[in-house]
């Protein structure tokens, strides 16, 4: 699917808004925070850099300002613009939603101001309802059967523009896709079972909605809430990979950077708590915890520079992209004296087609 050219332009507009948004809260944590430094720590889950003023960010700001300064960037020139305001949409319903509930539960008193509070949640609004303009530019500005519109990649030798489709992931790209992507995926999910069987039903359903028994920051998703986000977004990127599917580049790379995040908080608080010098003496459990970042921070970066690199070009397809006929075979080259070339004429009628002979002299002028 390709987008008209006002579509990449709106697109990249919206994306740049969202950018904006996220951009302001973390610039005003940096101004907050006692040290720009203790802004990482919080991030990471060491809560006492915040100071007197409590900080309002997560890990998954920073991560959605990466996604939105790119998809901001490419989307006016990059062949899978459809599909990134897609992943960008997406990625910003997941993970914004809860804030519709959450900012307006009875124990967010006590964690910000009324004036704070309002504030997030008007950003939230913002940001739910750019992310319902990402995925309606992305449908509603597909380009029609036929219209080139500006969208011009090179242009064929009888200069008729030739569009630029999307791009799949290569073979090798999607394989490894398919088995980084799925593994985490799975991985998630089976920590996410083994915590909802430790906590018991009540306690996890707080940590996928933000209840009372486990209380989430200001712009904080519900850690539970979070998981299921990234999964599912690794599981269909995952399943992309194997049919190498467009969005498998886009939503795998969404995925991978909230992955490698994931992983990064945890090796943060691995690293404070010193694991890493006494993991023999630690339980299967913590050690398999303490693996499962180390995997997590290793996948994700190995699937940016895989995903992001350059994709392989669809075939031209005129009833999906419009694309126009191939063009005719050039003519065969002229022989000696402007003759045709013997074999290049039309057989004769009774047997083998013979070309005329060149004359013995040399045309007059000569």
């Amino acid at each position: 699917m390709t987008l008209t050219q006002g579509a990449r332009i709106t697109g990249a507009a919206l994306a740049a808004l969202l950018a904006l948004i996220a951009g302001a809260w973390i610039l005003r944590d940096l101004l907050t925070a006692q040290d720009p430094a203790d802004l990482w720590g919080f991030w990471a889950g060491d809560l006492r850099g915040r100071g007197v003023t409590p900080l309002t960010t997560t890990i998954a700001d920073p991560v959605l300002l990466l996604v939105y300064a790119a998809v901001a960037v490419c989307a006016p020139r990059s062949p899978v613009a459809a599909s990134a305001l897609v992943a960008a949409g997406v990625v910003t319903l997941g993970i914004r939603l809860p804030s519709l509930w959450v900012l307006t539960a009875p124990y967010m008193d006590l964690q910000a101001t009324d004036a704070l509070r309002t504030r997030a949640l008007y950003s939230a609004f913002a940001a739910l309802g750019l992310g319902v303009g990402l995925l309606i530019t992305a449908v509603a500005g597909r380009r029609a059967a036929g219209d080139h519109g500006d969208d011009r990649g090179p242009r064929l030798s009888t200069g008729v523009p030739q569009p630029r489709t999307p791009t799949r992931p290569a073979q090798s790209v999607a394989v490894l896709a398919f088995l980084l992507l799925g593994t985490a995926g799975a991985v998630t999910v089976a920590w996410q079972v083994r915590w909802a069987y430790t906590a018991g039903a009540d306690a996890y359903l707080d940590r996928f909605t933000g209840g009372e028994q486990a209380p989430v920051l200001l712009l904080q998703p519900p850690s539970a809430w979070l998981a299921a986000v990234v999964a599912v977004l690794a599981l269909v990127a995952a399943v992309g990979g194997l049919f190498q599917a467009v969005h498998t580049r886009t939503l795998g790379a969404v995925a991978a950077v909230l992955i490698a995040a994931d992983g990064a908080v945890g090796l943060g608080f691995a690293l404070r708590q010193k694991l890493f010098d006494r993991f023999v003496d630690l339980g299967l459990e913590s050690q398999l915890l303490v693996a499962t970042w180390l995997f997590e921070s290793a996948a994700g970066a190995v699937l940016l520079v895989a995903l992001l690199r350059r994709g392989e070009e669809e075939p031209c397809a005129p009833p999906a992209y419009g694309c126009p006929p191939p063009p005719p075979p050039p003519p065969p080259p002229p022989g000696g004296y402007g003759y045709p070339r013997p074999g290049s004429g039309p057989p004769a009628a009774g047997g083998p087609y013979t070309p005329p002979r060149p004359p013995s002299s040399p045309p007059p002028g000569w």
